[in-house]
């Protein structure tokens, strides 16, 4: 498949947004030095909490289960480092405010646990063994949603199609470029076992035209491995990796409203979610660090950092000698789906793709002015909806009439309020409308 035809391939609606990835695309992937205290939560999935397996005093490695989930849709959570629990207790959370967490003092020995070594006979494993590999191992999608694989992986319904999502659309952030340019065997490797797992035999690798190494590599190296896998080259424009659209640009298929990607008969993973199945199957280790992108026009040295789960957003910032100039705002994630953060003392979780750092001067405080009916926000609207008329329920609490408009369907984007000329908290509506139905 010629690249440039490829690059034509997209999704109705969308936005092409500023990148700024040009700040970290080329800063190799680091490992930083281990912290002297990680705070690992309890809940860093989609689905019920954890229930502690430890206590205060007791002695730790990395890779040592340390809380276990309950129920079909959980996870599993393990120390990120070797040392002693210091505590168990209710910690700052980057997404939940603050949750209960297992507080780890690092002895830095950096021991691993003994189920952490090479994992021999992987070729005879059945696909329930490899399931519960990743159970086990504590894997979630790691492009944000951090949805348990071991469940998105054994949907209720045969799927024909596999799409590994290395699209990274989100404006700074650059660790799924970075991690497909540096670890191309592994995540190969890795996309081998998914497809094993789910049995199929069509495969393709999304990734936008913006990141033509990462193309050509990819395709370079399936080549040389004789592997029967496509890279489709998508045209670049937001939120081109979101499940609905990728599907929708790389095969065609749409998926209806209020379905998911199985019911299509496809499955999405993210390229570092595949990389932590293979080395989870393949190395025994369970998912207790992760690449993270530390970046910003003021960040002293932004980087792609490999960093243990449970370091304080605060250590890292140090770690890349702090900002140029006074800190505005730090989001977890880019700019357009990440949350911002009330402190710096929080900890990395496995839906931390980033840290970004605003300065005060980039941080505009808008006057939201009525809807002039402009219909910018349909036109961008990857799923088609109608964003000013679910603003408008907001605004006169008809909760009852936003129903028809399908206010579920919303992924909250945010590319509907990017090019609102009245500068409407359109998400924000959005997300208090689910609010109130829920």
């Amino acid at each position: 498949m010629n690249g440039l035809n490829a690059a034509m391939k997209t999704f109705p609606g969308g936005k092409h947004i500023e990148g700024h990835k040009q700040l970290t695309r080329n800063e190799p992937i680091c490992a930083m030095p281990l912290p002297a205290q990680v705070i690992i939560p309890l809940s860093q999935h989609t689905g019920s909490i954890c229930e502690p397996l430890v206590k205060k005093g007791d002695k730790v490695k990395a890779g040592t289960k340390i809380g276990q989930g309950n129920g079909v849709v959980s996870s599993t959570v393990h120390a990120s480092v070797s040392g002693t629990v210091n505590n168990i207790s209710d910690y700052n959370h980057p997404v939940l405010g603050s949750c209960p967490a297992v507080i780890i003092d690092s002895d830095g020995k950096d021991e691993n646990d003994a189920q952490v070594k090479e994992r021999s006979g992987i070729a005879e494993l059945s696909k329930e063994e490899l399931l519960a590999i990743i159970k086990d191992s504590g894997i979630v999608g790691l492009g944000g949603a951090a949805f348990p694989t071991q469940v998105k992986l054994n949907p209720p319904r045969p799927v024909d199609t596999l799409i590994i999502n290395g699209v990274e659309c989100e404006p700074y952030l650059t660790c799924d470029f970075r991690l497909m340019l540096e670890r191309t065997n592994e995540l190969l490797q890795g996309i081998q076992l998914i497809q094993k797992i789910v049995n199929v035999q069509k495969v393709f690798i999304g990734i936008e035209e913006d990141k033509q190494e990462a193309v050509l590599q990819l395709r370079n190296r399936i080549m040389e491995k004789k592997r029967r896998f496509e890279v489709v080259a998508l045209k670049a424009k937001y939120p081109q990796g979101a499940e609905k659209q990728l599907i929708k640009a790389v095969v065609g298929r749409e998926v209806p409203p209020g379905k998911l990607p199985f019911d299509v008969g496809v499955i999405v993973v993210n390229v570092g979610t595949a990389v932590a199945v293979y080395e989870a199957v393949c190395l025994g280790k369970p998912l207790y660090e992760r690449i993270v992108t530390v970046t910003g026009r003021i960040v002293k040295k932004p980087a792609n950092l490999k960093v243990r789960l449970g370091t304080r957003f605060s250590d890292i910032i140090a770690f890349c000698e702090g900002t140029k100039e006074p800190l505005g705002k730090i989001i977890m994630g880019g700019p357009m789906m990440g949350l911002a953060q009330f402190t710096d003392d929080v900890p990395v979780i496995k839906g931390t793709s980033g840290i970004l750092m605003l300065a005060k001067d980039e941080i505009k405080d808008f006057t939201e002015t009525p809807c002039i009916r402009c219909g910018r926000c349909v036109n961008v609207c990857p799923v088609r909806m109608l964003p000013y008329a679910l603003s408008l329920c907001v605004e006169s609490k008809s909760f009852e009439q936003a129903l028809q408009y399908n206010p579920r369907d919303c992924m909250e984007c945010g590319a509907c309020a990017y090019v609102c000329p009245a500068k409407r908290r359109i998400v924000e509506s959005i997300r208090l409308i689910k609010a109130v139905v829920k």
